[in-house]
């Protein structure tokens, strides 16, 4: 699962997920990709159950990168606990998506194939995505 090896403070405040992204919004390394149409925080555990999927189908040709990193850690506090001391103990982490942002890529396999991996990738989160397309691909 991924989870950062250390990190700064333990736990974090909430935050917003306001407006579209403004950074990882184009593709950078691969040919294909998903991009988020909605805001939303996705788990470690939901980047990992999408990057198999998408392994599995492409058979390991290609390559895959995943452009988020799930970094933020989030608190909960148990079941039937009354209101007050304290914030609770850390649970996991996610990462803030907006829409706009380019959550994987993928390179060396045909269109029909990348388009149907990310998709079986992309049921495996928890937001709705787009297929993309890098502007000068041009199928051999």
């Amino acid at each position: 699962m991924l989870q950062p090896k250390k990190v700064k403070f333990r736990r974090r405040q909430k935050g917003r997920m306001k407006g579209d992204a403004q950074r990882g919004h184009q593709l950078a390394f691969g040919s294909f990709g998903i991009k988020s149409l909605e805001s939303h925080w996705i788990t470690g555990r939901q980047i990992e159950a999408a990057r198999q999927a998408v392994t599995r189908y492409m058979k390991r040709e290609g390559q895959i990168w995943i452009r988020i990193f799930p970094d933020k850690p989030i608190t909960k506090k148990p079941a039937e606990v009354r209101m007050g001391k304290g914030k609770g103990a850390p649970e996991g982490f996610v990462f803030p998506v907006t829409p706009g942002r380019i959550i994987m890529e993928a390179e060396g396999v045909p269109y029909e194939v990348a388009k149907e991996a990310l998709r079986l990738g992309a049921q495996k989160l928890p937001v709705t995505t787009k297929f993309v397309v890098r502007r000068d691909y041009v199928e051999n």
